[in-house]
């Protein structure tokens, strides 16, 4: 999903949130979405249902400092969070914030996903949950921007996910994918304590896509 133009992106942004309610990643107005366009980023108002939501209604924020360039509406309180994602990588172009059942309920008793399904490799390897804090608060940031490190989506204790990408597609794509490990994990642990792959495994699946053009 390659934006054109900041209209585009702001009809993908909103696309992508009916999206999320659509397929159980969100309830309500919960969660969020945001897009980088050059150094400033569209992200979701704060509050607004997403199946009424409109493209004009998404507020622009300056990357560099954060402050609100244009806002029909407040943007969402994460974009704290959203800002720290941008800043910490080069790839992310895109954010998504849900509060999906499986990877909130995980995150709820674990630490970290553990590698068991290759489909992980695509978010970077074994997520980790980062620390309790209060939604929009800059220390909930700072846990999920250190939780991502070298990784495409961090869990967060208490709270939900958030998942990154090179555009809006692939953020949505790595949430739900996320979603999905959750859920294999979490009914897998009820059978025994599931399996796990090594990191050298993790590589060669990378290795094995990479020769054969299977998209992780």
């Amino acid at each position: 999903m390659h934006a054109t133009s900041e209209h585009e992106v702001r009809r993908q942004v909103v696309d992508v949130s009916r999206r999320m309610l659509r397929s159980g990643l969100v309830t309500g107005t919960s969660g969020n979405v945001s897009a980088r366009v050059g150094d400033q980023v569209l992200i979701t108002p704060s509050g607004v249902d997403y199946e009424q939501m409109v493209p004009d209604q998404l507020a622009t924020l300056d990357l560099r400092d954060g402050t609100v360039v244009d806002a029909p509406l407040p943007p969402s309180s994460e974009a704290p969070l959203h800002l720290a994602v941008y800043r910490g990588s080069q790839d992310a172009r895109a954010v998504v914030h849900t509060h999906a059942p499986w990877a909130t309920a995980l995150g709820l008793v674990r630490d970290t996903l553990p590698s068991v399904h290759y489909a992980i490799r695509a978010l970077g390897g074994p997520v980790r949950v980062a620390p309790y804090a209060t939604f929009g608060s800059p220390e909930l940031a700072e846990h999920v921007s250190t939780a991502l490190r070298d990784r495409r989506a961090a869990l967060m204790r208490n709270h939900g996910a958030v998942a990154y990408g090179t555009d809006l597609e692939e953020a949505t794509q790595n949430a739900e994918k996320l979603e999905w490990l959750c859920q294999l994990y979490c009914r897998a642990a009820t059978l025994g304590e599931p399996a796990e792959l090594t990191m050298a495994e993790l590589e060669d699946v990378a290795r094995s896509a990479q020769q054969t053009g299977y998209r992780l």
